[in-house]
């Protein structure tokens, strides 16, 4: 097995069990057993347990954070109600498709340390600076209601986040299309000034 498949081997199995046991409770031990390796590989790619944790997170925030893309109102191939729809589905999928890191995103990385804290918010911030920009750019165009901007970027990412919380941890069973479907609907009753396209329309029928 080469280098790179024996570190992504480990992170693997990290993940796993930091989802299972927690942060905490984890140990390297644990890791190496699920893995399958001697401790003093694992010391060959990371330095501890916090090392292996961090790159995980940080990983899954930069899959996360590529896949939020600004809607485009003046796009000719997509209406902005088609956009809002595929950046929601993007995000969920990716939070639907890897639930142990989703876990342990939203239920254990807050409170590992105060600079690992830092390095979430400065996440969530960045986040919901780009959807904050992206509302006020609505509500030049009128597809978005006229107030504050920053709170609308709040109160969407805690829906999105309680919603994973409520599937992922407290196994609330809901398709994935509907979690997609209900969340565009909320928003689209609450701020959002767009129709559904034509497909969503027909589809509700």
């Amino acid at each position: 097995m080469e280098k790179s498949e024996r570190r992504q081997k480990l992170l693997i199995h990290a993940r796993d069990v930091f989802a299972k046991r927690g942060y905490h409770a984890a140990k390297v031990e644990d890791i190496v057993t699920a893995a399958g390796v001697a401790r003093g590989t694992f010391y060959l790619y990371f330095a501890d347990k916090r090392a292996i944790f961090e790159e995980i997170v940080d990983r899954f925030i930069a899959k996360l954070a590529m896949n939020i893309v600004r809607v485009d109102p003046y796009d000719q191939a997509r209406s902005v109600a088609d956009q809002v729809s595929e950046n929601i589905r993007r995000i969920v999928s990716i939070l639907l498709e890897d639930r142990a890191t989703t876990k342990i995103l939203l239920a254990d990385a807050l409170g590992v340390d105060p600079a690992f804290d830092r390095r979430l918010h400065s996440f969530y911030d960045e986040v919901g600076k780009l959807l904050e920009q992206s509302l006020r750019d609505g509500q030049e165009l009128g597809i978005v209601e006229i107030g504050d901007a920053a709170m609308y970027a709040i109160m969407t990412l805690g829906v999105v986040k309680e919603l994973l919380y409520q599937v992922i941890l407290r196994g609330w069973d809901h398709p994935e299309e509907t979690i997609v479907e209900e969340i565009f609907t909320f928003l689209r009753r609450g701020y959002l000034r767009v129709e559904p396209s034509k497909s969503r329309a027909q589809k509700r029928r």
